[in-house]
């Protein structure tokens, strides 16, 4: 196969058309089940370099799949697309040449707002954070709170709210907020300056414009006496790529085990050195970042699957532009997951299981959270009007599940 082949693949796949007439008449069921056989042979020929035969699997999937058809179809044309671009990255100047952008910083922001609003997920991360901040703060008359990198005023207004209701009163709040979006930080800070304001509290902001690799303690200017709170949401597993190049550099031998992370640790030793009364962590409950590509393949069909399934009936049989902005935004983590490796893959997101472990490791402690996963779930089940969300209890986390699937995980650490 020579390289001229590549962009005929890759176009393909972006533009996924629809089964024919014949493919149409398969049974949803055996499609699905010869999409994974197809994408599971794929990923393998991709892993070990055969590319004859890995263009082979996606000529076949791509009949088979569609960005508008069920979602086994559409989840299939992400993963497939992701494995395309893989094999295209293996010739640098086709790869630039197809213009393969990833999307501007803001627009990733705005679809985090949408997956917000349509999805449980991130809304109950935000109430039981905030539910916990409330209750082991109460007493506290001078609280910073540092965000890790979300900046989402649907997190941050219910927040101040709570906080006015102290029993003695508001406290002076402080809010740092770290980003690498200037835009976002400049849109966050004046709404919540007017929102504390309005609610009479004493209140500080102060953005950070970088990311959580340029994070220093001296930018956070902690102070003695006041109550630290600092919470990451679905941010912290990109820190886990630094580890690939210290180990590269020393030649390090890896395995899939919880690693000796060189850039997670340092991050986590700044953290404990601040002394928090409360740090929280959202990440997905997933092992995505595993080293056999095969092995993160698999288990990343299982996952996304499961976004997929909830996307459909969140969204219903009909296409929609707010459907398809959700499934981009899931896209764009399983391309990063299939098509990179070294510091280009950055959605490495692991269990809880091995954050405990780590997190157990730089000495923190399990915090309990202030939620009640029974009635909670029933009602993000009437918000949200499916049935299909729950809540479980694992280990000092709560995981949000899509039935048996779990999908976030939230906890809370203190030194």
């Amino acid at each position: 196969m020579n390289s001229s082949s590549k962009p005929e693949v890759t176009l393909s796949l972006t533009l996924s058309p629809c089964p024919t007439p014949q493919e149409s008449t398969v049974k949803p069921e055996e499609r699905g089940i010869r999409l994974i056989q197809l994408l599971l042979t794929c990923a393998k020929h991709a892993s070990s370099g055969n590319l004859h035969r890995a263009d082979e699997c996606l000529r076949q999937i791509s009949p088979l799949s569609s960005m508008t058809g069920d979602s086994m179809q559409r989840l299939a044309a992400r993963f497939a697309s992701a494995l395309a671009i893989r094999l295209v990255k293996r010739w640098p100047g086709l790869y630039k040449a197809l213009n393969h952008h990833q999307q501007p910083t803001q627009e990733q922001d705005r679809t985090r707002t949408l997956f917000s609003k349509a999805f449980p997920n991130l809304g109950f991360a935000y109430a039981t954070i905030t539910r916990t901040l409330h209750q082991l703060m109460t007493t506290e008359r001078v609280i910073h709170i540092i965000d890790l990198g979300s900046c989402d005023p649907r997190f941050w207004v219910p927040l101040i709210r709570s906080c006015s209701i102290f029993p003695d009163g508001p406290p002076h709040l402080r809010v740092t907020c770290a980003h690498n979006n200037k835009h976002a930080l400049d849109k966050l800070g004046p709404k919540l300056v007017k929102e504390a304001e309005a609610l009479d509290m004493p209140f500080q902001f102060h953005p950070i414009n970088v990311n959580l690799r340029e994070l220093t303690i001296d930018m956070l200017k902690v102070r003695s006496g006041e109550a630290l709170a600092l919470i990451s949401i679905l941010n912290l597993h990109v820190l886990l790529a630094e580890d690939d190049r210290v180990d590269a550099h020393f030649g390090a031998k890896k395995n899939d085990s919880v690693k000796d992370c060189k850039q997670m640790g340092q991050f986590l030793a700044m953290v404990r050195s601040m002394s928090p009364k409360l740090f929280f962590l959202v990440e997905q409950e997933a092992d995505h970042n595993l080293n056999r590509l095969v092995d993160r393949f698999v288990e990343g069909l299982h996952y996304y699957s499961a976004i997929f399934d909830s996307i459909d009936v969140t969204f219903g049989s009909n296409a929609s532009e707010e459907r398809l902005i959700i499934e981009e935004m899931f896209g764009r983590e399983i391309e990063n997951m299939v098509a990179h490796e070294g510091l280009e893959r950055e959605e490495r997101h692991e269990r809880y299981g091995k954050w405990m472990v780590r997190l157990g490791g730089s000495g923190f402690r399990p915090v309990h959270l202030w939620c009640n996963p029974v009635e909670d779930a029933k009602q993000m089940v009437k918000s949200y009007g499916s049935d299909g969300y729950k809540i479980v209890n694992e280990r000092a986390s709560l995981m949000i599940c899509w039935y048996d699937r779990p999908l976030y995980a939230i906890s809370a650490w203190t030194c």
